[in-house]
């Protein structure tokens, strides 16, 4: 499998003394972490910066399994997020990417991206957030989703970050065109608010479906998850009860443990299109519940900590 897009730092608050932390973060690189601690091998395709804060993120990223063989050393500066957690676990972000390593990808860069890998064929390719919207490489990988869907399994999640993403109704435009190439689609409620504020969740379920994705997921916090196929199914899953530590990287575990779960039903790859989009109810509730308790146990730690495969079936068996 493969995920595209960034590998920044972000700079959390410490436990105690006012202090900032180091932790490596960028939503793409999260969901590769959490597909390479589900077993699932992983390829990540990411600019990553020779200076020191961009070294240590190429530490961690290697320290979790994950395969940099199609990685960029980048000239640019590491991009950082500044992390706020509010008192119910909930994060805010500001930025600093101006001219950073994340947004500078050209054609050549991205050229083999696809390749075989070692352990074979890659069956799906994950982007989102704003490597997709962020020029001038944003294009270049929005063309390289296009290219995938050729042979793979195409997975988006919007997002949505609005201090750097623009005006909703542009970015939501930019939204449509990618749903008409995704086969699986995870966007958050707290996204929907701000790209379509005036409409239900149930409302946007059915207009995303019938823009081509095989399977759409809106994560509704404790809410729980509505979720939808293109042949007819509609389903609503409870959120795992938890104690909150944060919600930082919560969506991005979601995501990694859902296309890990379809990866292990042998549901990936574009020749098994057909079969993704007639996931019977059973078989996806059973998904949705594993991409729950692996975003609970993200939600019951500190940053984005996402399970094992052990730590994971531990907790549902």
């Amino acid at each position: 499998m493969a995920v595209a897009g960034e590998a920044l730092v972000d700079l959390v608050p410490a436990p105690v003394g006012g202090y900032l932390e180091i932790a490596p973060g960028g939503s793409p690189a999260n969901v590769a972490v959490g597909l390479a601690r589900l077993g699932v091998a992983t390829r990540l395709l990411a600019r990553i910066s020779d200076d020191p804060l961009g070294r240590r993120v190429r530490t961690h990223l290697e320290h979790n399994g994950v395969e940099l063989d199609h990685a960029v050393t980048a000239a640019e500066q590491t991009s950082m997020a500044l992390v706020t957690v509010a008192l119910d676990g909930v994060p805010s972000y500001d930025f600093r990417v101006a001219g950073t390593a994340d947004w500078q990808w050209s054609a050549a860069e991205l050229r083999g991206a696809l390749d075989d890998g070692p352990v074979g064929p890659v069956v799906a390719l994950h982007s989102g957030s704003l490597a997709l919207t962020t020029p001038p490489g944003a294009a270049e990988l929005r063309a390289l989703m296009t290219r995938a869907a050729a042979t793979a399994t195409v997975s988006y999640d919007p997002n949505c970050r609005p201090l750097l993403m623009g005006r909703p109704a542009d970015v939501l435009a930019g939204v449509h065109e990618l749903l008409a190439v995704a086969d699986v689609v995870k966007v958050s409620a707290e996204d929907l608010a701000w790209l379509c504020p005036d409409a239900g969740v149930d409302a946007v379920l059915e207009d995303w479906l019938d823009r081509g994705p095989a399977l759409v997921t809106i994560t509704l916090g404790p809410g729980g998850v509505l979720a939808g196929t293109a042949d007819g199914v509609r389903t609503r899953r409870p959120a795992v009860p938890v104690t909150v530590a944060d919600t930082v990287g919560a969506g991005d575990t979601f995501s990694a443990a859902l296309l890990a779960g379809l990866h292990d039903r042998g549901l990936l790859g574009a020749m098994r299109r057909p079969a993704l989009r007639a996931l019977d109810a059973p078989a996806l509730d059973a998904v949705l519940n594993e991409a729950a308790r692996a975003a609970a146990i993200t939600c019951s730690r500190r940053g984005a900590d996402p399970p094992t495969a052990t730590e994971l079936h531990a907790e549902l068996f």
